[in-house]
């Protein structure tokens, strides 16, 4: 099982940046994939961008790829995902999960997740 609580979030403007960290305790996080979701008011949560346990295989979704990287520091247990060029579709409550032994996109393969981090864009 791995513990795991996003910071980072805030209101921005259109085209700035902001940075999200997501901290992991438990023994199994170096070798689980962590993935990034969002969910926006009244819609389903989607998938963003997930890492391996290695930081060697990254996947993005299409609305948020060439804007947004993910990257993972195994030594201070961290997981950050580097968003830029924000626009106001990116407004949403951002989760970070954690699945054990594998990597996949399926919100529903994920063991573990955060309790979400508000990150509003404004127009």
């Amino acid at each position: 099982q791995v513990t795991l609580a996003e910071s980072g979030g805030g209101l921005v403007q259109a085209g700035e940046s902001l940075r999200l960290s997501c901290a992991a305790s438990g023994r199994t996080f170096i070798s689980s994939a962590v993935g990034w979701f969002r969910q926006a008011p009244g819609k389903e949560r989607q998938f963003v961008a997930v890492i391996d346990w290695s930081g060697g295989r990254t996947y993005y979704a299409d609305s948020v790829k060439g804007r947004f990287t993910i990257s993972r520091d195994n030594a201070k247990s961290t997981v950050s995902l580097q968003m830029n060029s924000l626009k106001p579709e990116d407004t949403a409550v951002y989760y970070c999960a954690a699945v054990w032994a594998k990597i996949t996109t399926n919100q529903y393969e994920f063991d573990d997740w955060g309790q979400g981090t508000q990150v509003t864009v404004s127009s």
